[in-house]
C-alpha cells in the first residue's frame, strides 16, 4: 500500500482543520498511527462505512457509487485539510472519481508491490488483500511495472477483515484461523517459496503480529509509513493546534459493534462515535 499521489495543498487552513481518514472500517488506523508519529497535533476526523462494510466482498459498481458520495458528505460536514482514503479497495477502484468530486487534496493506497519486489530474495511475493482489491486491473499493472521478474500470488481474504475488526472489538483472532487464510498464498503453486507478502488490506496489518507468528519466516511491508510521509509533505508548513486536540470518530451505522471499537479507541485519544 504505497500512496497514490496528488496535488499539494495550496490553499491557506486554519489550525483546527482536521485529516479525514475513510475507510469501510477500521483498517485506516494502520495508517492513523504513523500519520500521528509524524504529526503529533494533527486532528483526525476517522469516518467508517460501517453500513456498507465489507467493501472487499461488494461489486466494483457500488464501490464506484458509495464512496464519491460519502465522501462528499464528509467533507461538506468537516472541512478537512486533507482526505487519505485508507482503504486499498476504494482507492483502487474510486480514487480518480473522489478526486474529481472533491475540492480538496486526496490520498488514496495502492498496494506495495514495488517495495515487496526489492526486499525478494526468492524473486516469489504474495500479495494479501481483499477478493475486490487482487482482482483490478490496477494491480495487474503495479506488478508488471516493479516485479516483471518475480512470481506475484494473489489472494483475497474477507475473514482476515472481519478478524481484525473483532480483534479492536475485543476478540483475539484463533491462530488456526490466519493460518488458514494465508494458506490462500501458501498452497498455490510456488507458494512455498514466498518470502514477502504485501499486506494490500489496511485492515491486515493490525494482525500482523498474529501472522508473523503463524508465518515466521515470511517478511511482510505495507504503506503505512510512506502515506504518512506522504500526509507529511502535502501538509509542509500548515498551521497546527499546540497540544494533541481530541480526534473524531464516525461511523455510518453506530450499532454495537462499533460502540465497542469506539470504547476502545478512546484510549487513543477518540471522542465518542457520532453517526454520519
Amino acid at each position: 500500500m504505497t500512496p497514490a499521489m496528488t496535488p499539494a495543498v495550496t490553499d491557506a487552513v486554519t489550525d483546527a482543520a482536521p485529516i479525514l481518514f475513510f475507510d469501510s472500517g477500521v483498517g485506516g488506523l494502520s495508517v492513523v498511527a504513523p500519520t500521528r508519529e509524524l504529526l503529533p497535533t494533527a486532528p483526525i476526523v476517522y469516518a467508517a462505512d460501517s453500513a456498507g462494510f465489507p467493501y472487499g466482498t461488494r461489486s466494483e459498481a457500488e464501490i464506484a457509487a458509495r464512496v464519491p458520495a460519502l465522501l462528499g458528505r464528509l467533507v461538506e460536514r468537516y472541512r478537512p485539510r486533507l482526505v487519505v482514503i485508507a482503504c486499498n479497495t476504494a482507492s483502487t477502484i474510486a480514487l480518480p472519481a473522489v478526486r474529481a468530486a472533491l475540492d480538496v487534496p486526496v490520498v488514496g493506497t495502492v498496494p506495495a508491490i514495488k517495495p515487496a519486489a526489492a526486499m525478494s530474495e526468492t524473486r516469489v511475493i504474495g500479495v494479501l488483500g481483499t477478493e475486490a482489491t487482487v482482482r483490478q486491473p490496477y494491480v495487474d499493472d503495479l506488478a508488471a511495472r516493479f516485479a516483471g521478474d518475480c512470481t506475484v500470488l494473489r489472494h483475497g481474504s474477507a475473514a482476515l477483515v472481519e478478524l481484525a475488526e473483532a480483534k479492536l472489538a475485543g476478540t483475539a483472532p484463533a491462530p488456526d484461523a490466519i493460518a488458514a487464510e494465508l494458506g490462500g498464498l501458501f498452497a498455490q503453486p510456488g507458494g512455498g517459496r514466498i518470502d514477502v507478502i504485501v499486506n494490500a488490506c489496511t485492515h491486515f496489518p493490525l494482525l500482523e503480529r498474529e501472522m508473523a507468528t503463524v508465518a515466521p519466516q515470511v517478511r511482510f511491508v505495507d504503506g503505512g509509513a510512506g502515506i504518512a510521509r506522504r500526509i507529511a509533505y502535502l501538509t509542509q508548513g500548515h498551521a497546527w493546534p499546540v497540544a494533541a486536540p481530541a480526534h473524531r470518530l464516525v461511523f455510518t451505522r453506530l450499532g454495537e459493534r462499533e460502540r465497542r471499537i469506539a470504547d476502545a479507541l478512546a484510549a487513543r485519544g477518540f471522542v465518542a462515535a457520532e453517526a454520519l
